[in-house]
């Protein structure tokens, strides 16, 4: 992998291992105050309460919780949930929340900013995640097994996306809704997730244990567009790991 210093801009993929994108915080939160009428309150601690015009709807982001979980979303009659930890790659938080107006029915823009529509598991089938059967449920893990939704008889958390690299604390994030929630928003997460187009980052913002396993290339690069050259990245990344693969099927 090229030397990155830790300023410099990069592309990453898959999007699960790119890290938070902090410094892309108004992505999830100024279109709602924006376009849609939220009001908010920022508190010194750098929590930030919105709350939807008739209040049927609040979002918290607050990243002085101790648990991790810095978004946290929730609907009023029916009461659902739904919440992010802090590593979550911030595309597929604000592709949530900048849905959530026309889940109250207010599809003001809803020209520029799109919902999924496929389910789950269309989406999680065409993006090569694999399923598998649980005592509880269904599971699909990403290619890489770095990543995985969950979808159970929990009662209360039935949808839950995992992510972790070799057990690393900085690289695990966490997803969860509660049983009201939504399907087509945990589909408009999952397709945010999964989506192989790369997303850019400061290189010092991607979790260290995730750089390895991640297609990570400079936003300019001489000749190629830098979304060429990541693609031609990704598919030299897929045949290295075809010729592994066949290398040890050869030596068994």
């Amino acid at each position: 992998m090229t030397q990155f210093r830790p300023d410099d801009r990069v592309m990453v993929s898959p999007r699960y291992l790119a890290g938070t994108g902090f410094g892309r915080l108004r992505d999830a939160i100024s279109p709602l105050t924006e376009l849609f009428g939220w009001t908010s309150e920022r508190l010194v601690t750098g929590r930030i309460l919105l709350n939807s015009p008739y209040r049927e709807m609040f979002l918290d982001f607050a990243p002085d919780r101790q648990d991790g979980m810095w978004w946290a979303l929730a609907h009023h009659e029916p009461y659902w949930q739904a919440e992010f930890g802090r590593q979550t790659p911030i595309e597929a938080v604000a592709a949530v929340t900048q849905a959530l107006p026309q889940v109250l029915g207010d599809h003001r823009h809803a020209d520029r900013i799109p919902l999924a529509t496929e389910d789950v598991a269309h989406i999680a089938k065409t993006s090569g995640w694999d399923l598998s059967k649980t005592a509880s449920g269904v599971t699909w893990t990403s290619p890489d097994g770095h990543c995985a939704v969950e979808h159970t008889t929990d009662p209360e958390h039935p949808w839950r996306i995992v992510h972790s690299v070799y057990d690393g604390f900085d690289t695990h994030w966490s997803a969860t809704f509660t049983r009201d929630a939504p399907q087509r928003l945990v589909a408009q997460f999952l397709a945010h997730v999964s989506d192989e187009t790369p997303v850019e980052r400061r290189f010092a913002d991607i979790p260290v244990l995730a750089r390895g396993s991640a297609v990570i290339t400079p936003t300019h690069s001489s000749g190629l567009g830098p979304h060429t050259a990541h693609a031609m990245a990704q598919v030299a990344q897929v045949l290295a790991a075809d010729s592994r693969a066949s290398a040890s099927r050869s030596t068994r």
